[in-house]
């Protein structure tokens, strides 16, 4: 799914972004992908993506 229209940029470059490169928010994410720097009405979906994966990681590590 496109999360950024005026770069292209999908839900599945931004899980890529945190799971090879261990983004965790937007400034770190912008460094990586080009995004929400036209209209900016991907801004809240690309850091719900961000956390969403992040939790999502956490509860399938091994604990012990």
């Amino acid at each position: 799914m496109f999360v950024c229209m005026c770069y292209q940029v999908t839900d599945k470059d931004i899980k890529r972004a945190v799971s090879e490169h261990g983004v965790g928010n937007l400034r770190e994410l912008k460094q990586h992908i080009n995004l929400g720097g036209n209209c900016g009405k991907c801004i809240s979906m690309a850091q719900e993506l961000i956390d969403n994966y992040i939790v999502d990681e956490s509860l399938f590590k091994d604990v012990g």
